[in-house]
């Protein structure tokens, strides 16, 4: 056999042994310098920061496990939602069911706030439920929209009847997940807003529609409070909801996190204005993921409720999930009805998407430390 045959076969050779050892160097340098492709969807470790599983049917568990996602399940003190128990029921079984890939947000009711004891017994009921394994503590936006002091006054989320609480979360070693005011949307009239999603909500709960409310604190009013709060508690693990109410602008939302380097902000329900962003600027909204790629976490804010089909609510989760990894890590184009546009995936860096899939959520919403422990 001539040489240069013989050096030939023994090059194919080698590449052949070479792709099917994945852990090569050469290997692993090729795979981390191409984006993800949608036939990684379901291979990459997921964490879904953001869903309320209201109800203890295991079709978001299965769900969940189906795509390989890991879930934050967060109870709210909405009107819309079960009550409180019933949410916390919910969590405490899918919890058990399966407490790797399952975890949960509690929170608590602001009825008597401002009276004697109210906020020893929302801390009592908080340690209570960090025990039981919560993870996080939610606060909604009936902070600054709804609830009202003894005075009749709006109570805004940096109200000093409000600080004890957030020190006991604080000492508890868990995040607080702050959703204040609403997107900028809410404040303008429906043909204004940006998104079909956004004129959606607010056509169907006008109560909530700041336009229709000027005698309501601004959107301004709403964002300066929350940071407020956030500066007075700089120890305190704070994940801003909904990208932070700051959805419709990436150059304000970083300047947020650029002010508080130890808040993080998750992106329930706020793709489709991030989207909007990127049809115009793609690469401004490109470069902020990856400037910012420890201090995003993905979140969808996917709902599953008592008496919801459980097989029409899986292909819902399903078709949300792969949509949006299609945006974030793919280069592929989607068609995105809330906005009217064919929108190009943002192609995001395999270790950025690592970091807003998975490792960011994992590190925020880690476990409390036991009593006693180091840093607990």
């Amino acid at each position: 056999m001539p040489r240069i045959l013989q050096q030939l076969l023994a090059a194919a050779a080698a590449l052949g042994l070479a792709a099917c050892t994945t852990t090569a160097p050469a290997a692993s340098a090729g795979a981390a310098a191409a984006p993800y492709t949608m036939a990684d969807f379901p291979r990459v470790r997921k964490y879904d920061a953001h869903v309320h599983a209201n109800t203890a049917d295991p079709a978001f568990l299965e769900q969940a496990r189906a795509d390989g996602f890991e879930l934050m399940s967060i109870n709210v003190d909405y009107p819309d939602f079960p009550t409180l128990e019933t949410q916390r029921a919910a969590a405490l079984a899918l919890a058990a069911a399966e407490p790797s890939r399952f975890h949960w947000a509690t929170t608590f009711a602001m009825e008597g706030f401002g009276e004697p004891g109210w906020a020893d017994a929302v801390a009592a009921a908080l340690a209570r439920d960090v025990a039981r394994g919560a993870r996080a503590v939610k606060i909604w936006k009936n902070v600054g929209m709804v609830e009202r002091d003894a005075g009749g006054r709006l109570v805004m989320l940096d109200h000093p009847g409000l600080a004890p609480v957030a020190e006991r979360i604080r000492a508890l070693g868990v995040a607080l997940i702050g959703h204040q005011g609403e997107p900028h949307n809410c404040w303008l009239p429906l043909e204004r807003m940006t998104t079909e999603n956004d004129r959606e909500y607010f056509r169907n709960h006008p109560e909530y529609h700041m336009y229709l409310h000027p005698e309501q604190p601004g959107y301004e009013d709403q964002i300066a409070a929350r940071d407020r709060f956030v500066a007075a508690h700089p120890r305190l693990r704070f994940v801003g909801a909904h990208l932070g109410s700051l959805e419709y602008d990436v150059d304000r939302l970083a300047a947020f996190l650029d002010r508080f380097p130890g808040a993080t902000v998750d992106m329930a329900a706020r793709m489709s204005q991030v989207q909007y962003q990127s049809v115009r600027d793609r690469e401004r909204v490109r470069d902020f993921f990856i400037r910012y790629q420890d201090r995003v976490l993905y979140g969808t804010d996917l709902t599953l409720g008592p008496g919801a089909d459980p097989e029409a609510f899986r292909r819902q989760a399903h078709a949300v999930w792969r949509a949006d990894w299609r945006y974030l890590a793919t280069a592929q184009s989607q068609r995105v009805e809330t906005i009217d546009a064919d929108v190009p995936g943002l192609a995001l860096p395999r270790a950025v998407v690592d970091k807003i899939y998975y490792a960011n959520a994992a590190r925020v919403f880690a476990p409390a430390a036991p009593p006693g422990a180091a840093g607990g």
